[in-house]
C-alpha cells in the first residue's frame, strides 16, 4: 500500500474518536498505516489520520462540486412542519458527527447509488397539485456548487423548499435566502460553542461561520429553527444552557431525541429518555420561547 491509497483508505473511516480506528481498520492493514506514517514524518497513526481528514475537507473545498442525489423519500408530514412534502436526500458532508443518522451518505458516498436529476424531476412533476413542499437534507446540501439551481428548478415547479443544513456554508446561505428559492431553513446547532469540534469530528474547528449563519437567520429574512440531537456521550444540562445562551432569542428550537438508525459513523451512543429531554427544554426554554421536545413520547 502507497502513502496515495493509504490516505484513500483512512477517509472511509474519517472520525473524530481516532482511538476507535484501531478497532475498525484490521490488524494487518493497520500495521501497514503505522509504516506508511512512520516513513512520511508521522509522530503517530493519529496525527496521519488526522492530516487525512484534513486534506479531503480541503478536497472537497476546491473541486467542482455536481449536485449527487442519493436517496428520496417520497411523502412526509414531519419534515416540513405544516405541509406535505417529499424528502431528498443529497450525498456528501463537510462533518463526520458520529452520531450522524445517515454515514451511508456521507462516508460510502462513491458506494452509493445515484438518483438522476432526471427521475427526481420526473417525480416532482407527477405529485404536482398533492404535494406542498420539497425538503433538501442531507449529508449537507450547501457542499454542492449548484445547490442554487437545483432549487431553482423545484420552485419552478411550484413548490416550497426547506433545507436542512449544518451553518457552515453561511455565503451560500445567504445567497440563496436572497434569491428567494427556499422557504424554510432548519440549522443544526451541533453542541455548545466548547465541544463544537469534538462533536462534528473535526479538531480544531473554527465555529465562526457557524456564528455568522445564527446571526443571518436570527434576522428573520424567512421562516427557520434551530435543532439539536441529544446524545448521551456528547450533550449534558451544561451544553443545553451554552447553546440556550448563544441562540438566545431565536424564532424556535427544537430537542431532538437521538435514535441509532443502524446507519451511523460511530456505533456505541445512546439518547435520552423522555425526563432527561423535557428537563433540557425547560433549560433551553429559558432563552428560547418556543422550545419544544422531538422524536420521543
Amino acid at each position: 500500500m502507497d502513502k496515495k491509497r493509504a490516505f484513500a483508505y483512512i477517509n472511509n473511516y474519517q472520525k473524530k474518536n481516532y482511538d476507535r480506528i484501531t478497532i475498525l481498520v484490521p490488524k494487518g492493514r493497520k500495521e501497514q498505516l503505522t509504516k506508511i506514517s512512520k516513513e512520511n514524518g508521522y509522530r503517530t497513526l493519529t496525527e496521519f489520520i488526522n492530516t487525512c481528514v484534513k486534506k479531503e475537507i480541503e478536497r472537497t473545498r476546491r473541486s467542482k462540486r455536481i449536485m449527487r442525489i442519493q436517496g428520496l423519500q417520497k411523502l412526509t408530514l414531519l419534515d416540513y412542519p405544516g405541509k406535505v412534502a417529499c424528502t431528498v436526500f443529497t450525498a456528501g458532508c463537510n462533518f463526520r458527527c458520529p452520531f450522524c443518522h445517515n454515514a451511508s451518505l456521507v462516508t460510502h458516498m462513491e458506494e452509493n447509488e445515484d438518483i438522476s436529476e432526471k427521475e427526481f424531476f420526473g417525480f416532482l412533476e407527477k405529485r404536482q397539485g398533492i404535494l406542498d413542499g420539497v425538503c433538501v437534507t442531507g449529508g449537507e446540501p450547501l457542499i454542492w456548487d449548484d445547490i442554487r439551481s437545483f432549487l431553482e428548478r423545484i420552485k419552478d415547479l411550484g413548490y416550497l423548499v426547506k433545507l436542512d443544513t449544518n451553518g457552515s456554508f453561511p455565503g451560500k446561505l445567504k445567497q440563496l435566502i436572497r434569491a428567494n428559492v427556499v422557504d424554510y431553513v432548519a440549522m443544526d446547532i451541533k453542541n455548545s460553542k466548547e465541544k463544537y469540534a469534538q462533536t462534528i469530528g473535526i479538531e480544531d474547528y473554527d465555529i465562526s461561520n457557524i456564528e455568522e449563519s445564527i446571526t443571518i437567520l436570527k434576522q428573520g429574512l424567512i421562516p427557520y429553527e434551530f435543532r439539536t440531537t441529544m446524545v448521551r456521550e456528547f450533550h449534558q444540562k451544561a451544553d443545553i444552557e451554552d447553546i440556550g445562551r448563544w441562540i438566545c432569542g431565536a424564532s424556535r428550537y427544537y430537542l431532538q431525541a437521538f435514535k441509532d438508525s443502524g446507519d451511523l459513523i460511530q456505533e456505541g451512543l445512546h439518547g435520552y429518555d423522555k425526563r432527561i429531554m423535557d428537563t433540557a427544554a425547560q433549560i433551553a426554554g429559558a432563552y428560547i420561547e418556543n422550545t419544544a421536545v422531538r422524536g420521543i413520547e
